[in-house]
């Protein structure tokens, strides 16, 4: 493991449900080993059914139909996600939840994840290093960055989400 890049990841959906709803942005800071920051991208989908969207989630992503005119297919942006972090370790916080709608979505248009089959969540990481401080009583992207004083440019956007996870992850890893 200790040769693959990073891939630290997050999405924007259009609600939780992740048959039902769809991927709306992707964002992406790839790393090297050494946390040494390779590329960083942002893919922005249009959706296929914005019928179906939770309107509390399109809120919560700034989701507005003219910001999405130029985006990418599904297919395309997979596509392209797909040859940028081959062989990656995703990171991700909550990483559960991204890498289930990425790999719902590869299953369904028929494209190979070719991510490492190996994850790493920072929830998990910052439970283990920090679950002894009373102080601490919530491990959401927003408290932990509060509590290690990450600025988060734009919570809720795919790729300053994907960053601040990132900075984030080298915080967790000096302690």
């Amino acid at each position: 493991m200790k040769k693959h890049n990073l891939a630290f990841i997050d999405i924007e959906t259009t609600g939780l449900d992740v048959i039902n709803h769809e991927i709306i942005e992707i964002g992406c800071v790839i790393t090297t080993p050494r946390l040494r920051v390779i590329e960083k991208f942002e893919l922005k989908i249009k959706p296929e059914h914005i019928e179906n969207a939770d309107p509390v989630a399109l809120k919560i992503n700034h989701y507005k139909e003219e910001d999405w005119k130029h985006s990418h297919s599904l297919l395309d942006a997979m596509k392209i996600l797909s040859k940028k972090v081959e062989d990656s370790i995703m990171v991700g916080q909550n990483v559960s939840f991204d890498s289930g709608f990425l790999e719902y979505n590869f299953l369904k248009i028929g494209l190979k994840n070719t991510m490492h089959y190996h994850k790493l969540d920072t929830i998990s990481i910052a439970w283990s290093k920090l679950h002894n401080k009373s102080y601490i009583t919530h491990l959401s992207l927003r408290e932990l960055c509060k509590y290690f004083d990450i600025k988060n440019e734009r919570p809720h956007s795919a790729l300053s989400d994907a960053y601040a996870t990132y900075e984030l992850y080298k915080k967790l890893m000096s302690l």
